[in-house]
């Protein structure tokens, strides 16, 4: 892999158009963090570790944790949930480190162990919300070795505090749930979730404060059958079967109540509902009328992640252009408010999952997924990077960009008459009127809150490096040690070509030779 030069752009970046996702990591084939060399050898001759069959798909960041999970479509996946630590020294090519625990990742353990997860959302009370889905193995060799079950993490001691399994009515036999969207009302205990079930076309809610979850059903979460077919990196396939799959929450509107922003992945269609809805239980049944259509994003919109932020402003993945979409809410869903921030037909070929962390950076995964599943990749290329960049950044000059709202100030008084020296006052920002009383200020551009945690991070720290030839923004003050911030850098586009694929290979599996080997567990006892 080529070294990445860094180059600082400093304020001409910033006020650029042209700046765009800046590259932070990337792979050719993802590595994992081991205790010792002697576990992770035995990994590799057990068939634990197969780097070649890891396929990262989603990613979070809180504080100085950057958490990306690999499900386990085959094997040798040694944990499905992992971070990288971003107050590390920068290594481009990053080793994963399981999360909770190597231990706390094991295949088959339904009390303590994590099977597939897809997407994780961490939120303001320090929480991080992780999907089971209790599976190995890919369609149609699927293994279900436990149920669907919700974890929930305390971030500040790495420890499970709540495990959910899901009602056997929540579930129906074709259920594939990969997203999750996070709902905070009052207190962290006033926190719903939802979760959206791709294949069995439902939508869960769980309450926090109940522990308890219900399902919805309704006709806009089926796939729309006339855009059913795919065409990314080169080949044609079709995913006609996949229902509700991205979706968002968006801030509290002036009823209290957040919308929820879904769709289907094979649609081009975004729809709508009300949290009042998703929050009762009893509109389980008689709230077909409560969920709304807001309109078609444009031709070539299918998504598989979308985010909004406290503005209105929805990013999402757009897996036929290899780009990052926007919209923002306060106008029309139509593909003229449709932008663009980033487009990319090599680097963003499969855009997995996209996410805005406290500090209004966004991060974005991609992995090439129709190659892994449909043919094979080349492991000599670069095959997945994460990228981040300021949201503000990003959509500056978009249609999306958030217009500037101001706080309306008390009009100044103006005298006539002769007044006091005391009580004259000349204020160029009103037009050098003669005011009196409090001299009134400029009017304040009013920035929705964003930052939720009690604390903050560093975006990335690192050690001197010869390759840094300018200074570096520091994003916050603490009481610890002060790190640089890559934030400012740009990591150029790799000079790789875009990959062709081959003949289209899949794994041999017969009743008497599995493909998921039973030595790869026994890495884990101890």
């Amino acid at each position: 892999m080529a070294t990445k030069a860094l180059i600082f752009l400093g304020l001409v970046s910033i006020a650029s158009a042209s700046v765009k996702l800046q590259e932070l990591f990337s792979w050719n084939a993802l590595d994992w963090n081991y205790p010792d060399t002697y576990s992770k050898q035995q990994a590799i001759l057990s068939g634990g570790l197969v780097p070649e069959n890891a396929l990262p798909v989603g990613i979070e960041r809180w504080k100085n944790k950057l958490f990306v999970t690999v499900p386990r479509w085959r094997n040798g996946i040694p944990a499905t949930l992992n971070y990288i630590p971003l107050d590390a020294p920068y290594d481009p090519s990053p080793k994963l480190t399981p999360y909770p625990s190597l231990e706390g990742n094991e295949v088959g353990n339904c009390e303590s162990g994590l099977n597939t997860v897809y997407r994780v959302k961490a939120d303001k009370c320090d929480r991080l919300w992780v999907m089971d889905t209790g599976t190995y193995g890919y369609d149609p060799n699927v293994t279900n070795v436990c149920p669907y079950s919700l974890n929930v993490y305390d971030l500040n001691t790495d420890k499970r505090i709540r495990r959910y399994v899901f009602r056997p009515e929540d579930i129906v036999s074709t259920t594939f749930i990969a997203n999750i969207a996070l709902d905070i009302g009052s207190s962290c205990d006033d926190t719903f979730a939802y979760f959206s079930d791709e294949l069995g076309y439902g939508l869960i809610a769980y309450s926090w404060e109940q522990n308890k979850s219900w399902r919805f059903s309704h006709s806009y979460f089926f796939p729309d059958p006339l855009v059913g077919d795919f065409n990314i990196a080169g080949l044609n396939f079709q995913w006609g079967a996949e229902g509700i799959f991205g979706i968002s929450a968006g801030p509290i509107g002036t009823d209290g109540y957040r919308t929820l922003f879904f769709s289907p992945l094979s649609s081009n269609t975004e729809f709508a509902v009300s949290t009042r809805i998703l929050r009762d239980e009893t509109k389980v049944k008689g709230s077909y009328k409560d969920f709304q259509v807001l309109g078609v994003r444009g031709p070539d919109s299918h998504t598989t992640a979308k985010v909004m932020d406290d503005s209105g402003v929805q990013l999402f993945s757009l897996i036929d252009q290899n780009a990052i979409g926007c919209w923002n809410a306060a106008l029309p869903m139509k593909p003229q408010n449709v932008g663009l921030v980033d487009k990319d037909d090599v680097g963003l070929v499969f855009p997995s999952d996209v996410k805005i962390d406290d500090q209004q950076n966004v991060w974005v995964i991609s992995d090439r997924m129709p190659v892994f599943l449909e043919a094979e990749l080349d492991y000599s290329d670069i095959n997945f990077r994460i990228y981040t960049a300021p949201l503000q950044t990003l959509l500056q000059g978009t249609v999306c960009e958030p217009a500037q709202r101001y706080l309306q100030q008390p009009a100044p008084v103006t005298l006539r008459k002769q007044v006091p020296q005391t009580l004259v006052l000349n204020n160029q920002a009103f037009g050098n009127l003669v005011t009196a009383g409090p001299l009134p200020s400029a009017p304040t551009i009013y920035t929705p809150t964003s930052s939720v945690y009690t604390q903050s991070s560093p975006l990335y720290s690192a050690s001197p490096r010869p390759e840094v030839i300018a200074s570096f923004r520091q994003l916050y003050k603490n009481n610890g040690p002060k790190v640089q911030s890559y934030s400012s850098l740009s990591f150029p586009r790799q000079s790789s070509v875009s990959y062709i694929p081959g003949r289209a290979k899949k794994p041999q599996t017969t009743a008497r030779s599995p493909w998921w080997p039973k030595t790869n567990y026994e890495i884990y006892e101890s």
